[in-house]
This record gives structure tokens, C-alpha cells and sequence, in this order.
């Protein structure tokens, strides 16, 4: 699957590590919800870490579709909410 991190640049990254990553993005869905603007950005620079961890960088002039867009480090917990609606970052 093709990551984006917006402001950074697209990563491959297995397919078998979607459970993993969805457990990252239900912990940040529940701290939107609730509101949690440390425990938001804890829990995204935690996903965003783990999908550069396990990711290969594409290169910077690769044109590939991306599957999935993640928001940028320095995004806020309303920046992501608009973005989202219920919705996760990770399809399940």
C-alpha cells in the first residue's frame, strides 16, 4: 500500500502491517472524539513513526497513486476532524 505523509513524501508499506497501524489510528479516532489534544498528538506521531519505520520511501519524482493520506506532524486535532468527519485515517 502507497502512504502519504502529507508535507513529507509516499512510502510502500506491506500490506501485513495494516493491523497494526489500524490499532494506532482507533487510538487516535477515540482522542478526536473525546477531545484529548495531547493524547491526539502522542498517538499521531506514534502512527506517523511506525509507517516511516516500516515503509520504504518512493522516490521523490514517483508518481504513484496513494491509498491512504496521513495528515502532516504538525497538523491539530480540528485540522484532522474536518479532514475526517468519523472517519479513521487507516480503512479498515
Amino acid at each position: 500500500m502507497i502512504v502519504r505523509i502529507m508535507g513529507e513524501g509516499q512510502l510502500e508499506v506491506a500490506d501485513s502491517h495494516l493491523t497494526e497501524l489500524n490499532k494506532l489510528d482507533n487510538e487516535l479516532l477515540a482522542e478526536m472524539e473525546s477531545g484529548d489534544e495531547a493524547g491526539f498528538r502522542r498517538t499521531l506521531h506514534a502512527l506517523l513513526d511506525k509507517v516511516r519505520d516500516l515503509g520504504e520511501p518512493l522516490a521523490d519524482d514517483s508518481l504513484e497513486p496513494s491509498e491512504l493520506i496521513l495528515p502532516s506532524p504538525d497538523a491539530t486535532l480540528e485540522n484532522v476532524k474536518e479532514l475526517l468527519g468519523d472517519d479513521g485515517l487507516i480503512p479498515g
